[in-house]
């Protein structure tokens, strides 16, 4: 059983872009786009890229693992709507090219996202913006 509504795994398996915020070792934050996939066996977030094993982002969850992440769009004329998960991330050596398949060119490391809250807003009423804000552990 998921977390995420059904709404939500909808929205979220259609995107293929989100921002993952982080935070470094001296406390700042730190946001970068990256790809990433719905993990339906886990129902995590998995996020692989190229070089991800040397990044920043990676480093800082090694350090802290504390995250949030945004999937969001604007549908038109002016209809936002998107999903953040907030929770907390770990940095696993292998896995990319299994969860990405064969075409994916990053390394073989991911970062995993196990989400303690989620907030979607435009999802189940796109006419309606009403926030759904819950915490989920």
């Amino acid at each position: 059983m998921s977390h995420f509504t059904g709404k939500e795994l909808e929205f979220i398996k259609g995107q293929r872009l989100g921002r993952l915020a982080t935070v470094s070792p001296d406390g700042k934050p730190q946001n970068a786009p990256v790809g990433f996939r719905y993990n339906p066996d886990l129902d995590t977030i998995d996020i692989g890229g190229r070089a991800m094993s040397k990044s920043k982002k990676f480093r800082n969850i090694l350090k802290n693992p504390y995250v949030a992440f945004v999937i969001d769009e604007v549908l038109p004329p002016w209809k936002p709507r998107g999903v953040e998960i907030r929770g907390t991330a770990q940095g696993i050596d292998v896995g990319g090219k299994v969860i990405f398949g064969d075409s994916y060119t990053g390394d073989d490391a991911i970062i995993r996202i196990i989400a303690e809250q989620i907030i979607g807003w435009g999802i189940d009423n796109p006419d309606a913006y009403q926030p759904n804000n819950r915490k989920v552990t």
